[in-house]
Formats: C-alpha cells, structure tokens, sequence
C-alpha cells in the first residue's frame, strides 16, 4: 500500500519560515513526478512546487518564486519543501502528491493535478498577519 504522509506543517507569523516533508513508504521516489499541492479554504486546488525524478526538472508556482524550495533525501524517500518569507495568503492545507513513472512537472499547471497519482491527507499551514 502507497502512503505518503506529511508533516511540519503550524502556524507561523509572515515572515518566518517552515519546512513541510512527506514521507512514502509503498512507493519509491525516483523516476517518478513529485509534487507539492496547496488548497485554501473556497479556493481550487494548484500546484506549488513539483520535482521530476528522471530528468531533474522542477517547476514553481509564480506566486513562490524565490520563497520555496523543494528537495529530496533520496535515503530517507522524503520531499521537503522549506517555506520562506510566508506571506498569510499561503495560508492553505499543504499535500504532497507522487505519479510513478513519470517525467516532466506538467501536473503542477493549473487544472492538471488530477493526473497525480498518490496523495498525503495534507497539512495545515497558517500564516498570521
């Protein structure tokens, strides 16, 4: 069974930073799509940040440019993505999402995580004012 499961997520003040990672256990990272997603309350789901394995790209909303990064331990099969300067419109329910067998960031464009996989539950991040 495939599980990813995130964590790191709280409240933090704009400003300040966190780190959110996602475990896998049932499915290996490499060669694979990976990708943060966030969801704000009334708002639709989109892309964050997405990794591909097989060819190294990586894909950042505009909106998190220079902000966030995302990164991988190969060893541990965990996603981070370190948050800077967290502004509160980032303020969202955070998940991390794989597709196997996949290369390229395309499921990070608007309307297009539907093709991902495997999700996390997701974790909360709010950023005060």
């Amino acid at each position: 069974e495939v599980q990813l499961v995130e964590s790191g997520g709280g409240l933090v003040q704009a400003g300040g930073s966190l780190r959110l990672s996602c475990a896998a256990s049932g499915f290996s990272f490499d060669d694979s799509a990976i990708g943060w997603f966030r969801q704000a309350p009334g708002k639709e789901r989109e892309g964050v940040s997405c990794m591909s394995t097989r060819d190294g790209s990586i894909y950042y909303a505009d909106s998190v440019k220079g902000r966030f990064t995302v990164s991988r331990d190969n060893a541990k099969n965990t996603v981070y993505l370190q948050m800077n300067s967290l502004k509160p419109e980032d303020t969202a329910v955070y998940y991390c999402a794989a597709r196997g067998g996949y290369s390229g960031t395309y499921y990070c464009l608007p309307q297009r995580h539907y093709g991902m996989d495997y999700w996390g539950k997701g974790t909360l991040v709010t950023v005060s004012s």
